[in-house]
């Protein structure tokens, strides 16, 4: 993935003299302390990082923490005080009037928390606003409104005004607005909050479903931690106007940069973070169709399992073989294809162990692990799975991993 923006230093202070504060900070005074000192607010202070085109990056922090300042630093609502801020290559805290005009309306759209809509217009006035701003003809404009309203499943409700439709339907006519411009970049400013927990579940699902689709880049601004770690491909923990780490949900768990990032993840759901590849284990004993009963039985006693799973020469699963079945085979003169299961269930590596759970109670096999590509790359006990939720270090180790399934249960 290449990097699409760029922050390097990024500062924001509110106050009648911010650059003068900058040195209050670099020597360590503390936002409390400059604000009563100077009368000056420290939004943000410091801020460099990366961001990779088409990631959902995520801006955590609590109130006050300087995430939402920030957020506004991205299409300079805030101009920051100090620092530059790359998108594309071009630093846009430097840019003219008619350049930073053309890079809010082609390339960075927001979406606000509190939707921004225009009571006295439709749902399809609302979403076209950007382009009739843009003197984009009306059939034209229509025809792209049109297509976000389908996209983000408001199809139908384009002659209806904001006040007839639910939160969660306003949030939607928001983002199809946003994504009616075409931006590359959304900024998205906690933009789920006002919506009860049912919709706003359906909301993250959604836009998860639409960046499958549209591959944008979103910067994503939360304060709850399980929202960050489901949305984001990366986060970025804030406090005090400062950085205070960057990294998968999985970095983060397993490395918390200090105390304060510790006491923060200390109530995430973790199994809505831990992944099947967390957990799995590596699919060291293997049989090929090709292969007898023999082989399965020989492959099964040397590794102490009693199930191995066949693949083909593309390692893509095509059955399990259990040592009772593989026996009963040699003695009725069968093939091992003659005596592969089907009832065992396939999940990709990405899976959450979340959604693993009533997978593996439902099944009496291990979970076949996949990649994209279909290959086998591991498989996991329903032992796994539960160890994946406590486990101190969240990497699903869990001592041996040579028992069955049914020495394990």
């Amino acid at each position: 993935m290449t990097t699409q923006i760029k922050l390097d230093g990024v500062s924001k202070i509110f106050g009648p003299k911010p650059k003068s504060v900058i040195p209050m900070v670099k020597e360590g005074m503390s936002k409390s302390e400059i604000l009563e000192k100077t009368g000056h607010t420290v939004g943000v202070y410091d801020a460099s990082f990366d961001i990779k085109k088409g990631e959902v990056f995520v801006i955590m922090g609590l109130s006050g923490s300087g995430k939402s300042t920030l957020i506004r630093c991205f299409n300079l609502l805030n101009k920051p005080t100090d620092g530059a801020i790359y998108i594309d290559g071009e630093n846009i805290v430097t840019s003219n009037k008619h350049q930073l005009k053309k890079v809010r309306q082609e390339k960075v759209a927001m979406v606000f928390q509190h939707f921004g809509l225009f009571n006295h217009r439709t749902i399809l006035a609302n979403v076209e606003y950007g382009l009739e701003v843009r003197n984009v003809s009306k059939e034209e404009r229509r025809k792209i409104a049109m297509k976000n309203i389908e996209i983000v499943g408001l199809k139908g409700y384009e002659e209806k005004y904001p006040d007839e439709l639910s939160g969660g339907m306003q949030q939607r006519v928001g983002l199809a607005r946003a994504l009616t411009n075409d931006p590359d970049i959304l900024l998205m400013d906690e933009p789920f909050s006002a919506l009860d927990p049912l919709i706003r579940r359906e909301m993250q699902l959604e836009l998860l479903d639409i960046q499958d689709r549209l591959q944008k880049t979103i910067i994503f601004i939360t304060h709850d931690v399980n929202e960050a770690f489901k949305l984001g491909d990366r986060v970025a923990v804030m406090k005090d106007g400062k950085v205070v780490q960057v990294g998968t949900p999985e970095e983060i768990i397993e490395k918390p940069a200090n105390e304060y990032i510790s006491e923060f993840i200390k109530d995430i759901d973790r199994s809505k973070v831990i992944q099947a590849e967390n957990v799995m284990i590596a699919p060291n004993a293997l049989v090929s169709t090709k292969d007898g009963l023999n082989v399965a039985i020989k492959e099964m006693k040397e590794n102490g399992i009693s199930s191995v799973f066949a693949v083909d020469r593309q390692r893509r699963v095509k059955g399990i073989v259990t040592i009772d079945d593989a026996i009963a085979g040699i003695k009725e003169k069968k093939s091992l294809e003659d005596v592969l299961q089907q009832d065992f269930t396939i999940v990709q590596q990405d899976e959450y162990v979340n959604d693993l759970i009533p997978k593996a109670l439902e099944t009496k096999y291990p979970l076949a692990v996949v990649n994209e590509e279909d290959k086998l790359v591991g498989f996991i006990l329903r032992v796994h799975v539960l160890a994946g939720l406590v486990s101190d270090n969240g990497n699903g180790d869990t001592g041996n991993g040579d028992e069955s399934e049914s020495e394990r249960e």
